[in-house]
């Protein structure tokens, strides 16, 4: 006679998320739409030396912000959440500072991106402790966010260091 290791049915639950962790990803995605949305603001909106090649760069930006909050976004219904990027959810409680509303020169354009990035890297390192003990699957996800949005401020602010 074999024995076996399978489960009844029954014994199948679903993982049930605390509160706090939708809420935390929620804090997270409209930080991340934010972002998406004033990077393109910018890029359209960009004007001076380097243009184009701030103008592709911020496209790249752009790309990164939109990819990770369909990733917090997929990770909330994959949690039975409900994930709440409309506008005036993302305006009533975004962290990012707005963005000037005129004409952008490519080196006030690289200060405010960037700025703008580092707040939402803030937002995420705010709420990972808390994503990390209630899920640390969903804290893998923020650890490659982190990574790639720090990545794209180091390559947008050396656009303007001096040495």
């Amino acid at each position: 006679m074999t024995t076996s290791l399978r489960r009844p049915d029954t014994e199948m639950r679903e993982f049930s998320a605390p509160p706090s962790l939708p809420q935390n990803l929620q804090k997270i995605l409209v930080d991340l739409i934010e972002l998406h949305l004033q990077g393109k603001q910018a890029h359209w909106n960009l004007v001076g030396a380097n243009f184009r090649d701030l103008h592709l760069q911020l496209d790249e930006i752009v790309d990164t912000a939109r990819e990770a909050s369909d990733t917090i976004a997929e990770r909330m219904r994959a949690l039975n959440a409900l994930p709440d990027g409309r506008s005036d959810t993302v305006t009533a409680s975004t962290t990012l500072p707005a963005l000037p509303p005129a004409d952008l020169s490519t080196t006030d354009t690289v200060d405010l991106v960037t700025s703008r990035i580092y707040a939402a890297v803030d937002t995420i390192r705010s709420v990972h402790d808390e994503v990390d003990a209630a899920d640390p699957s969903s804290a893998d996800l923020l650890h490659s966010i982190v990574n790639d949005l720090e990545k794209s401020a180091w390559m947008l602010k050396s656009e303007n260091r001096k040495i």
